[in-house]
């Protein structure tokens, strides 16, 4: 096969930042995704439904021809009125940050339980929660299994509330998501389906792959791959794609966040390819996330060609993951209806 056509993808987890880096980051995800959910974690943080119109708006013009799926960071502090006029503002999603465990999160909550009093005007208005799935405190390889029973006790307890566990890392957060209910799934990332923690600090230290959650085991990561191409609705894409300043990756606190967006779709197709399940990507990356949210799979394609190419050291400012190295597939074209 020398070329591949896919219905246009969507990524339902991407961070594009704010300000005078929002441009390029947008454009980036318009060359390979019809639409995108944005996280809300800037300084400020996205709250109010303002907040949400003015990002969309800035998203917008930055990026014609890319649709901003919009999310908001959902505090315990948020009133009943307040959810209902996100979600007539176009929210569609309430993003949960526990305390301290990734960026612009040192205002997160401890436990699940925070929120229970809000999931009666959450399923009235159909917003989703999308939740980083990580618990405060705990030791770092640990942090999302920990997190797993309230997640399932809070999914069980509100059936009538879709929830998605954001980029899972483990083999339980696989199992504990297909034990669920169908108001239940989670978002899977490409370097999550490719590295382990060995890629991370096993030789020499490469922050550029230094994320949150941490990359894991390598049964952990057969277990994402599996899921991936399960054919399971409840996995789909969303590329978790952060970018950082080279500056702020190499130094001596860096940030956490791989900025996969350069090669987020020519990266899945040469995973599936490599294992032989092509046949599966289309559903992964194009259609269950967009049952799941409740919106119409795109009418658009996107054209991959076998043809490779080298992923450039530096983009925008930021190392690109898999930088330096060369891929075997390319975007062709993309329709445009």
């Amino acid at each position: 096969m020398h070329d591949l056509v896919l219905r246009l993808p969507d990524d339902f987890h991407v961070h594009l930042r704010q300000d005078a880096d929002l441009p390029a980051y947008a454009r980036e995800a318009r060359d390979r995704f019809g639409r995108v959910l944005v996280m809300p974690n800037l300084a400020p943080a996205v709250l109010r439904a303002e907040d949400v119109i003015r990002y969309r708006q800035a998203i917008v013009e930055a990026a014609p021809g890319l649709e901003p799926l919009m999310a908001f960071k959902l505090t315990p502090r948020h009133e009943a009125v307040e959810l209902r006029e996100l979600a007539e503002a176009g929210a569609v999603a309430g993003k949960v940050y526990p305390e301290g465990v990734t960026t612009n999160s040192e205002d997160g909550i401890h436990d699940l339980r925070q929120i229970w009093p809000l999931m009666e005007v959450l399923e009235e208005t159909g917003l989703l929660v999308c939740c980083h799935g990580e618990k405060p405190g705990a030791f770092s390889l640990d942090r999302e299994e920990r997190f797993l029973d309230e997640f399932c006790e809070t999914a069980s307890r509100f059936p009538g509330v879709k929830f998605v566990l954001e980029h899972v890392s483990t083999a339980a957060a696989v199992r504990a998501v297909g034990s669920l209910g169908r108001n239940v799934a989670a978002t899977l990332t490409l370097h999550h389906l490719e590295i382990t923690l060995d890629d991370v600090v096993g030789g020499m230290l490469k922050p550029h792959l230094f994320c949150k959650p941490l990359a894991k085991r390598p049964e952990d990561r057969e277990a994402l791959r599996q899921a991936a191409f399960s054919g399971s609705p409840k996995f789909f894409y969303g590329t978790d794609s952060a970018p950082h300043h080279k500056g702020k990756k190499e130094c001596a606190a860096g940030c956490a966040g791989v900025y996969s967006m350069p090669v987020a779709l020519e990266g899945l197709v040469d995973v599936f390819d490599r294992a032989g399940e092509l046949d599966r990507l289309e559903d992964f990356c194009s259609s269950f996330g967009a049952d799941f949210y409740g919106i119409p799979r795109s009418t658009r394609t996107i054209t991959l060609h076998r043809s490779p190419w080298n992923v450039p050291d530096l983009v925008d400012g930021v190392v690109p993951y898999r930088a330096g190295e060369t891929m075997p597939w390319r975007i062709a074209s993309v329709s445009d209806s």
